[in-house]
C-alpha cells in the first residue's frame, strides 16, 4: 500500500468514526423523540423494539440483560408497559411459576403508525444503495452492535 493509500485510509476510518458518532446521537434523538410522541421513556421504546425482535416471548432477567438494566429496574419498565397496554406477561410453559413478556396487540397499531414515516424515511436512505452496498451496511452494523454490547459488559463489571 503507498502512503497515499495509507493517508486516505486514515482520512476514510476517521470519516466513518466521526459519521458513526454522529449516527448514535441522532438515533439517540431519534429514539427520545418517538418515545416522547407515543408517552414512554426510551427505555421503554428500546424494550418494545427488543421484544418485537425477538422470535418468542422473554423474561423479564432476560430483558434486563439485553437492555442492559438491574432485574429490578426492568421489572419496574415491564411493570409500566403491562399498566399501560403495551406489553402482556404470560405464564412461561416450562415454569408456570414465571412469566414470559411480549408484545400485547392491544397497542401495537399505534406503534406501528408511529413508525411508518421515520420507517420510509430510512427505507428511502437505503434505497439508494446498492446489493453489495446494503451487505457491507449490514456487516458494519451487526458487528458494531456485537462490540458495543461487549463493550458494555466490560464497562458495567468495573
Amino acid at each position: 500500500m503507498s502512503t497515499v493509500s495509507n493517508e486516505k485510509h486514515a482520512e476514510l476510518l476517521t470519516a466513518v468514526t466521526v459519521a458513526a458518532r454522529r449516527h448514535y446521537v441522532a438515533y439517540t434523538l431519534f429514539n427520545q423523540a418517538l418515545a416522547h410522541r407515543l408517552g414512554l421513556h426510551p427505555t421503554d421504546l428500546q424494550c418494545l423494539g427488543l421484544l418485537e425482535l425477538e422470535a418468542e416471548p422473554l423474561s423479564t432477567g432476560e430483558i434486563a440483560k439485553l437492555i442492559g438494566l438491574t432485574s429490578g429496574s426492568a421489572t419496574r419498565l415491564v411493570d409500566r408497559l403491562e399498566k399501560a397496554g403495551f406489553i402482556e406477561r404470560i405464564p412461561d410453559p416450562q415454569d408456570r411459576r414465571k412469566a414470559l413478556v411480549s408484545l400485547a396487540t392491544r397497542r401495537k397499531a399505534e406503534v406501528d403508525a408511529a413508525w411508518d414515516e421515520p420507517g420510509d424515511a430510512f427505507a428511502d436512505v437505503l434505497a439508494g444503495f446498492s446489493a453489495e452496498e446494503l451487505a457491507v451496511i449490514e456487516q458494519y452494523l451487526r458487528r458494531t452492535a456485537e462490540v458495543g454490547t461487549e463493550q458494555a459488559e466490560r464497562l458495567s463489571k468495573r
